[in-house]
């Protein structure tokens, strides 16, 4: 099975939810992008965003982590049922990345993909090139988009 025989274009799947803790918040600013208002609660009261805020680059991670524990479940799932998985590698890039709003501590996302398109890879013969928009939203109102485009191996 190929991802274009199990995902329809437009079809939008939930993958997971991922709660941004002020404890989570820091860690991943103090390896990734110390800024005052991803790193101290008081700090960040005095700042643009008002208070302690996610790193976009943390909510962009923490689609990865949702994804890639959805595409587990799914794929074992799918393998349960008689059916080959599609097997996904790599993506080699990404474009279109807004970050539409805040995350701020203690908000949940969560986390959606929809299957855009999918092309076979002329110079690559057995391998696809399929097109994703990454998505997560608090209480429906979107706060992280970007498509991205995933390697499928035939």
């Amino acid at each position: 099975m190929i991802m274009a025989e199990r995902y329809a274009s437009g079809e939008k799947t939930e993958i997971g939810s991922y709660v941004f803790t002020a404890e989570r918040i820091v860690h991943f600013a103090e390896r990734f992008d110390p800024q005052p208002f991803h790193l101290d609660a008081e700090a960040a009261k005095t700042t643009l965003f008002g208070g302690l805020c996610a790193s976009g680059w943390h909510t962009c991670a923490a689609w990865m982590k949702t994804f890639v524990a959805y595409w587990s479940a799914e794929s074992a799932r799918l393998a349960s049922e008689g059916i080959k998985p599609p097997t996904l590698g790599p993506s080699p890039g990404f474009q279109k990345l807004q970050w539409l709003r805040p995350v701020f501590a203690d908000e949940e996302v969560t986390y959606s993909v929809t299957f855009l398109s999918s092309r076979p890879l002329v110079s690559r013969p057995g391998r696809r090139l399929n097109t994703i928009l990454c998505e997560g939203t608090i209480d429906g109102t979107p706060v992280v988009r970007f498509e991205s485009t995933v390697i499928e191996f035939e």
